[in-house]
């Protein structure tokens, strides 16, 4: 069973009819409340009554001496073999977390769905003269799997194909490289398209192939001997026979040719190839010659071929095996002593595409290393005053289905009672902290970094390289779909971080990612697993900890203002956000508002009576505000996606990284008139404007005012 009930679906309407229910379980909750201990009451088990429980933070950090070599003993056993989600040997990787948990004293909970998985059942490819007799038979394995220990390199959820065509090369299967294939009079249609990774979302390089009538997409590797699998699936995180619902057992699926399946699978066969692989087939090719940035990026030399098509053919075939396969989500629950229905989560997978030194089980074992202090900290005589619960997901390296199934069944739950996710996927894969974040959570994060002493320079902190890197501290926005964080954040409006060290790691997905190169290259004393480690712990115990929620609506309401400035200057008319702009201003007096109360709240006994109550209800408006960011309906023809604010852009390629609805609107105008995109994009803004002011309401704790009617001009340019 899973660690909270599954509830019937709670939509994200305005917020009133979420604060409504709030206030008869408060009048429930502060009876019991009332009779709990203060902070002041708990006591250090056998100290009669003399010692109150020390700092928690204080605690935590306390237990950080040798725990770089635990974590490092953990990552040795994760990494041991390689565990693709569903596979026997998935098993092994999952119990050796759950006994971790349960030796760190904690209470455990399992549990287990099955969905649509994706696997490789048979790959092929050919060189071919024009008159189709026989060049060479090309590798579809990866060189740096010498072994052949691993799962063969495949794209999860291309379909079954085959084709036997002409090659043309697309440099990195961006739009723009179309458009420059265009200008040279080349075309992929009925061609196999050949890319070089590094052009967005591996899906999104096939879809576009597609779109020009490609008859399938080989994507090239790099040349240190590494392919990168990955997933092609279109559409969104989670099982694509349960959109928006568990893939329980006995759960409704839908059928392959129901519509909403169908748009999840790309319509071509694909597959990762190694560079050697696409090498050879490049070096054959005639037609115009490689502009000179397209062969720079191959590392072929000047004496290359051009970008076809052909004169030789490729005989390229690729069987999937798709299959209904069980996959188990991992769960550490904490309960809080004084409000154990508010939920702080922690998350990271554990299913690996190879061994996962990086990705993920570095986050793994920082994860274990959490468990692992707090389960010290619980026996020491601490209690968490609200729930905190340890995730360890599975299958997200299929499109974070692991996380999504686990949400989507406890979307009820989760929208009334979670405080925020925390994320950590790929904890270490180089140098220098990366973090992103929802606003509200960036004075925390920031705050937290000062704690922790920085892993490559002595006498510093992580704060203190953080802030000289890259010109000063840059918190992303979490438009992404990339990583546990996505069901958290797009589908049901919860606050989220998402913590790394390095900005990326060139072994992704391929043999290369293994304990050897951790070992080597990525983190030889485990430094930086341990500041991770401290930065994610102490956010936990921060958020479980704090008499009111350490969210700041005043950092929210400013980077909104960015997007809006940033929205105009894209549209050439500043006068498209005159509207938005009054919204956004009231958000921000609504957090000075709160600011303000938070400060008159501190004049008062905050644990008992009157002060209990004060608390508890700003707490509730805190943790509701994100969800006035959800439009119950979704983003249009993008029902799962239902955050306006921070859920990705359909386009892959869009410039817009926030306000996603009018990111589709200006990619979907090119065949409207002006008219047209003016009132779709004027439409998607009015609906920005409305959940800023849900917002602003909830922060009140008011009823939203009546809408204002949207009189602001909206230019797009053509």
């Amino acid at each position: 069973m899973p660690p909270f009930p599954a509830r019937a679906l709670l939509p994200p309407g305005a917020a009133v009819r979420l604060l409504l229910p709030f206030g008869l379980l408060l009048l429930v909750s502060l009876l019991v409340l009332h009779a709990r201990p203060g902070p002041d009451e708990r006591r250090l088990p056998g100290s009669g009554g003399a010692h109150s429980v020390p700092d928690p933070a204080a605690l935590f950090l306390s237990l950080s001496p040798g725990a770089n070599a635990t974590i490092a003993a953990d990552l040795r056993v994760l990494t041991a073999g390689p565990h693709l989600a569903g596979t026997p040997p998935a098993a092994g990787v999952a119990a050796h977390v759950l006994s971790r948990l349960r030796a760190a004293g904690l209470r455990t909970v399992t549990r287990d769905y099955t969905p649509l998985l994706s696997y490789r059942s048979h790959a092929s490819l050919a060189l071919l003269a024009p008159d189709r007799s026989l060049l060479s038979h090309l590798s579809v394995d990866e060189p740096a799997d010498a072994g052949r220990r691993l799962v063969r390199p495949y794209h999860a959820y291309a379909p079954s194909g085959a084709a036997l065509a002409e090659a043309v090369f697309v440099n990195l299967g961006r739009e723009e490289d179309f458009v420059a294939l265009d200008r040279l009079g080349v075309t992929v249609r009925g061609r196999v398209a050949v890319a070089v990774r590094g052009g967005g979302y591996r899906g999104g390089v096939v879809a576009r192939a597609a779109k020009r009538g490609a008859a399938a997409v080989l994507i090239a590797g790099r040349a240190d001997g590494g392919v990168e699998r990955g997933t092609v699936i279109l559409g969104g995180p989670g099982d694509p026979l349960t959109p928006g619902w568990a893939a329980t057992d006995g759960a409704q699926r839908l059928g392959f040719d129901h519509h909403a399946v169908r748009r999840r699978f790309p319509t071509i066969p694909s597959m990762p190839v190694s560079a050697e692989t696409a090498s050879s087939i490049i070096r054959t090719l005639g037609g115009p010659p490689l502009p000179a940035e397209w062969r720079a990026g191959l590392g072929l030399g000047d004496h290359v071929g051009g970008v076809g098509p052909g004169p030789t053919l490729l005989n390229f075939t690729y069987q999937e095996d798709r299959k209904m396969a069980r996959i188990k989500d991992i769960f550490a629950i904490i309960k809080g002593y004084e409000e154990p229905d508010r939920y702080v989560l922690l998350g990271n997978h554990r299913d690996a595409w190879t061994y996962g030194a990086v990705d993920p089980n570095s986050g793994t074992a920082a994860l274990l290393d959490v468990a692992r202090r707090l389960g010290i900290m619980l026996q020491s005589g601490w209690t968490p005053r609200r729930t905190i619960i340890i995730c360890s997901w599975d299958a997200e390296e299929f499109g974070m289905i692991g996380s999504t199934e686990w949400v989507e069944e406890n979307l009820g739950d989760l929208h009334s009672k979670a405080v925020a996710y925390l994320n950590v996927d790929c904890a270490v894969q180089g140098v220098g902290l990366f973090a992103g974040s929802t606003p509200q959570l960036d004075n925390l994060l920031v705050d937290v970094t000062r704690q922790v002493k920085d892993p490559d320079v002595e006498g510093k902190t992580v704060h203190d390289t953080w802030s000289t890197m890259n010109g000063g501290i840059n918190i992303e926005r979490l438009a992404r779909t990339d990583s546990d964080f996505a069901p958290f954040l797009h589908h049901a409006g919860i606050p989220c971080v998402d913590l790394y060290y390095g900005k990326e790691f060139p072994g992704y997905h391929t043999a290369l990612d293994s304990y050897t190169w951790m070992e080597k290259h990525g983190d030889p004393l485990f430094l930086r697993h341990l500041a991770i480690t401290e930065i994610w712990g102490l956010l936990a115990l921060r958020l479980a900890d704090d008499l009111v929620l350490p969210f700041g609506y005043q950092t929210y309401a400013s980077q909104l203002q960015e997007h809006a400035n940033v929205f105009a200057a894209m549209m050439n008319n500043s006068q498209s956000v005159n509207f938005i702009n009054g919204f956004i201003k009231d958000l921000s007096s609504a957090a000075m508002a709160v600011q303000k109360e938070t400060n008159e709240l501190k004049q008062l006994n905050m644990h008992e009576g009157y002060g209990l109550m004060r608390r508890r209800l700003l707490n509730d408006r805190l943790l509701l505000a994100e969800r006035s960011f959800l439009q119950a309906e979704g983003l249009q023809g993008r029902g799962w996606y239902k955050h306006l604010l921070y859920s990705p852009p359909e386009d892959y390629e869009s410039e817009l990284s926030f306000f996603p609805g009018v990111a589709d609107a200006i990619s979907r105008s090119g065949n409207q008139s002006a008219e047209q995109r003016h009132a779709a994009v004027r439409q998607e803004m009015w609906k920005v404007s409305m959940a800023i002011q849900r917002a602003a309401s909830v922060l009140r704790g008011e009823f939203s005012a009546p809408s204002k009617p949207l009189n602001s001009s909206v230019s797009v340019g053509p």
